[in-house]
């Protein structure tokens, strides 16, 4: 299951963003000035080459208080020129950079050097770890700079190292450890930082695949716990879409697209950026929300009679119903064949024939874990929220359908048992209309 996003929820609308970019420009070369006036008034990046190279142009975004926003572009597109200027170690050639409200554009060095160390930590590609220092003395450095002594740094950093999973490796060196146990020790010098915001630059790109999705996962555990904002610079769209909470596309040194995994996968801004969802997988992006159907033409309530319940199987031409009570809470389900018996029996409460539900899944729930229960389910698979209501229904052809074009195999998909045929069903109906009119049975439910 796709981790639970607490971001929004945890957000301060009373406060300035976190991280605000305006209007940013960086130009390397020799008249940058120049190139940005230019690209002002419409040039192309291929224009102002003369003047000088625009990695960034004109890039603006916020990122809320406890958000995960990932910045994704191809080699070139400018994504790490954006990320040193967000902590300084790039000057903005134009616009300006705020953190929590404050520039730290065109501010003191000293004033810069302070908003860097008590705000934001960086976590970098290759590690860059201290080779002659230990795990736990790596861990403390950040404290070590501050002028904590030595033995609180030294229990801070055994404090961290076991929330990263790397407990009792704090006297190894760093050349001791795999890669990923290395990169781990980069995000906890992170974290031993205590600071509200953490740069990864590519944090994950040098890993082996298996490695590299275990750091994903263990990040956006720990994010539930410490809610930290968090930029996000990759190249792979599958770890942006996995990652973020919302999404910028740069291309040419421009963003292009902002927006969470679901827009950028459903509603691209340009060819450019559908030709890079392409390949996207959709069943660890896409949730059971992003899919479902209304469950009217599946749900009956628990108060309706039988006859009712045949009626909407008939008409949505299933051989089961969902039941819900006056909580429209799923309770169970009805077939045709015992919704025919309550009739012949002359019931008219549905609870005698009720059968316990099938599993149902979560709003939250990716695609990829929706398909055992849509196998076994004899219905459209059920949605329910966290109280338990059904909120919506996926049929599985929904369910291959939202994948894209090129799942087109149905050979293993199950078959729905045989409901009663419809004559059947509107002989029983139009039998029971005959009777209300002429007074022998009670009203049709």
């Amino acid at each position: 299951m796709r981790p639970v996003r607490a971001a929004a929820e945890a957000r301060s609308v009373s406060s300035a963003p976190a991280v605000e970019a305006r209007n940013l420009f960086k130009v390397f070369g020799r008249n940058p000035k120049d190139a940005i006036k230019r690209l002002k008034a419409g040039q192309t990046r291929s224009e102002v080459a003369d003047a000088g190279t625009a990695a960034v142009i004109d890039a603006s975004f916020t990122v809320e208080r406890g958000e995960i926003f990932v910045i994704m572009g191809l080699s070139g597109s400018g994504k790490s020129t954006i990320i040193r200027m967000l902590n300084g170690l790039h000057d903005a050639t134009d616009g300006s950079v705020l953190i929590h409200g404050d520039p730290i554009t065109d501010v003191p060095a000293n004033r810069l050097r302070s908003i860097r160390r008590e705000r934001i930590g960086m976590v970098f590609q290759h590690f860059a770890l201290l080779p002659h220092r230990t795990v736990a003395a790596n861990v403390a450095y950040p404290l070590e700079l501050r002028g904590v002594a030595k033995a609180e740094r030294l229990a801070k950093a055994e404090e961290i190292l076991s929330l990263v999973g790397l407990e009792g490796w704090g006297d190894k060196l760093p050349s001791e450890l795999s890669g990923g146990m290395q990169q781990r020790v980069g995000i906890a010098r992170a974290l031993a930082a205590d600071t509200d915001i953490l740069l990864m630059d590519e944090a994950f790109s040098a890993l082996d695949p298996l490695i590299r999705r275990e750091m994903q996962e263990q990040l956006l555990e720990l994010q539930q716990s410490l809610q930290k904002t968090i930029v996000f610079i990759t190249h792979d769209l599958n770890e942006a879409m996995f990652l973020g909470d919302r999404i910028a596309v740069m291309r040419d040194g421009r963003i292009v697209q902002i927006g969470t995994p679901e827009d950028i996968l459903t509603d691209p801004a340009n060819d450019y950026v559908e030709q890079f969802v392409q390949d996207v997988d959709r069943a660890r992006v896409l949730t059971a929300a992003n899919v479902m159907e209304r469950p009217s033409p599946a749900v009956v309530a628990e108060s309706a009679g039988p006859r009712t319940a045949l009626r909407t199987m008939r008409d949505a031409r299933m051989a089961a119903v969902y039941v819900t009570d006056r909580a429209r809470k799923l309770i169970g389900i009805v077939t045709d064949r015992d919704a025919l018996k309550l009739v012949r029996r002359g019931d008219s409460d549905l609870r005698g024939a009720l059968r316990p539900a099938p599993q149902s899944v979560g709003v939250d729930d990716v695609l990829a874990d929706l398909f055992v229960p849509a196998a076994e389910s004899p219905l459209p698979l059920a949605v329910t929220d966290a109280e338990g209501r059904l909120v919506g229904v996926i049929p599985r052809i929904t369910l291959l359908t939202a994948l894209g074009p090129q799942t087109t195999d149905t050979t293993e998909i199950p078959v729905l048992p045989e409901p009663v045929p419809h004559a059947l069903i509107d002989e029983v109906l139009a039998e029971a209309v005959v009777e209300a009119v002429s007074g022998e049975s009670e009203e049709v439910r």
